[in-house]
């Protein structure tokens, strides 16, 4: 992860840099006669309607290229290092951290813990604002790097210290008062922890985080995951369905009555105690535009919706004549197998196997599909009816790549089960196009 050189990797069909005649391996020099640092002071400096562009070619030639533009328009150059930079890695010890609780011999990627800014505004990766200084503070608030992903946990500055071992995480709400006053938007998170941070601890937190609305525009609370690889970790017990139904009844509350004060709902609560606590989702429109559902929160509703909607556009097809099937993690389960009930009640010959998958490799403590590992797909679903092709959710892929988590690919799970795989987009559109063909 370390940066040598801005090296481009790809170039966007019909771009700016493609008219210019800029190539994959080509480098980027500088613009403007400043040298880049990070993807931020790039991306600062080509938001102009003139700029200079110095670019050094595959065979060593360094031109200047010069563009006019319109003012927020896209070079189209992707880089070989998102960031154009090191990744900034966490120097917290926090005793709910995810990582901490991997088995030895995964991929080497999956042990780096970022903490990183850019990456929060790249990604949509939560940062603690904890592995920083006063500068960075102030790079965020020079480039306007908005909106950010902020982990909080708890407002309580001696427990948050305690949560993130680490003395400076007493100085988030300072930062995040600045970030506010400058108009930088933020979206914040509270992992919570049984016995810990819940309870009247969670209805001080979300009161003090409300009071940065609406800078802060929204506020999830996720359920810590708890792995079976957690020895000699700090003890944690986990959640169990009266307890997020406790969760979620306190969020309610607040969502009431920061409804009538703020006019949002702000906090939500994850899909996952609602599905731990057998409790229905709330409609659609209460998860106003949804600023955290890549977090988690507002998924299934979302897909349920897609779903309905496309569903109701198609006609009964005796055609459609197969057997497929499905798999998910227990979580969704339910779920998943009410919508395929939906599909295979009207289209007669359409059969679709729905297989819950226990993630065996993590431990049963863990439900949702996005933690799925190759080998307990592999394992459970091995000698099962799978008829023509067996679909998986996107989430369980590592991102622009057909690998899992535990590095069995895509091909592998064909091999081993004998059957095409096919990958649902995230959408309940996608669902029902992907089964449908």
């Amino acid at each position: 992860m370390k940066k040598k050189e801005n090296v481009i990797i790809k170039v966007e069909k019909g771009s700016i840099a493609e008219e210019l005649g800029i190539e994959p391996g080509d480098i980027l020099v500088a613009v403007n006669g400043q040298e880049i640092l990070d993807v931020f002071d790039y991306r600062y400096l080509i938001n102009d309607e003139y700029i200079e562009m110095t670019v050094k070619t595959r065979q060593g030639e360094e031109c200047i290229a010069e563009i006019e533009k319109d003012y927020d328009e896209d070079i189209g150059i992707i880089f070989e290092s998102g960031l154009m930079d090191d990744a900034r890695s966490c120097r917290n010890k926090c005793i709910f951290c995810f990582i901490d609780q991997l088995p030895k011999g995964m991929r080497e990627t999956l042990y780096f813990k970022d903490d990183d800014t850019r990456l929060s505004f790249l990604q949509g990766n939560y940062c603690t604002l904890t592995n920083m200084s006063e500068s960075d503070i102030d790079r965020i608030v020079y480039y306007h790097l908005s909106p950010i992903n902020i982990s909080v946990h708890t407002t309580d500055m001696e427990l948050r210290k305690k949560m993130l071992n680490n003395k400076n995480a007493g100085l988030v709400l300072e930062r995040m008062k600045k970030l506010a006053a400058a108009g930088i938007e933020m979206n914040l998170q509270i992992v919570l922890c049984k016995g810990i941070n819940d309870g009247e601890k969670l209805d001080s937190s979300i009161k003090d985080l409300a009071g940065f609305y609406p800078r802060a525009k929204s506020l999830s609370v996720v359920p810590i995951g708890l792995t079976r690889y957690r020895d000699g970790l700090y003890p944690m017990e986990p959640f169990e369905k009266d307890d997020c139904a406790e969760v979620i009844n306190s969020v309610k509350k607040w969502q009431s009555s920061l409804k009538k004060e703020i006019g949002s709902n702000f906090v939500y609560a994850s899909d996952e105690f609602y599905l731990t606590a057998g409790i229905d989702f709330p409609e659609y429109g209460e998860y106003e535009d949804f600023p955290q559902i890549e977090n988690g929160v507002g998924m299934i509703a979302s897909m349920k919706k897609e779903f309905m909607d496309y569903f109701g556009t198609l006609k009964s097809n005796p055609e459609i004549n197969r057997t497929v099937s499905v798999a998910t993690g227990t979580a969704a389960f339910e779920f998943i197998k009410s919508l395929s009930k939906m599909m295979t009640d009207k289209f007669e010959n359409l059969r679709i196997n729905v297989f819950a998958v226990q993630n065996d490799f993590f431990g049963g403590r863990i439900s949702v599909s996005g933690l799925l590992c190759g080998c307990d797909i592999i394992g459970q679903l091995k000698g099962k009816e799978l008829g023509e092709f067996l679909c998986l959710p996107q989430n369980v892929l590592r991102s622009g790549e057909e690998v899992l988590l535990d590095d069995i690919t895509l091909r592998d799970i064909e091999r081993e089960l004998g059957v095409k795989v096919r990958i649902t987009g995230e959408s309940g559109e996608d669902f029902i196009k992907t089964i449908l063909d």
